[in-house]
């Protein structure tokens, strides 16, 4: 997962990766916690200190993610994401830390609060939908893509394209579509 999110123009902002970034010092604080005795004054001490380390990386994550959703919000009327189950994805695909270091689920419920706030609209599109497999341009569904595949090849018109760049142009017909059905 090297990225939060890619948009419909294939851009994709600047994420810094808080647990990662703290991963080596979280290590040393959780070794020298390890060395302690249990229930001791230092043991209390060194647990605060990789409490507070923590405690550092998420805090980062959050106000990173709450100046995105900002950003979103101010700049687009329409937000369209795919509802997808991040634990099974964690589980699954074995990206486990990457999914977390992401903070997708914290994310979302930022967009969903400041969409009604501000009176924008957050349409989710069903994690089923085929949004990486399916042309932009001809609607082609491409059965045989896989993940490792990064870069989509239409077989039926030859549109080539970044494979997520291509999700968020599907997904966000999608949201528009479903919109107006609804």
């Amino acid at each position: 997962m090297p990225k939060l999110y890619v948009d419909q123009n294939g851009s994709s902002p600047d994420f810094p990766k808080p647990y990662h970034k703290m991963e080596q010092r979280i290590g040393k604080e959780q070794r020298k916690l390890a060395r302690k005795k249990k229930d001791s004054k230092n043991y209390e001490k060194q647990r605060i200190r990789l409490a507070k380390q923590h405690a550092k990386a998420k805090h980062l994550r959050s106000d990173v993610l709450h100046k995105e959703s900002c950003r979103l919000t101010n700049q687009y009327d329409l937000i369209a994401i795919e509802d997808l189950d991040m634990s099974a994805i964690q589980q699954a695909l074995r990206f486990g830390k990457s999914v977390c270091d992401n903070g997708w689920g914290m994310f979302v419920q930022m967009l969903t609060y400041k969409c009604e706030r501000k009176g924008k609209e957050l349409v989710k599109v069903d994690r089923w939908f085929p949004s990486s497999k399916t042309c932009c341009k001809c609607g082609h569904i491409h059965k045989e893509l896989v993940l490792t595949d990064r870069t989509y090849i239409c077989p039926k018109c030859g549109n080539i394209m970044d494979r997520d760049e291509q999700a968020a142009k599907n997904i966000l017909k999608e949201a528009r579509r479903l919109i107006q059905t609804a």
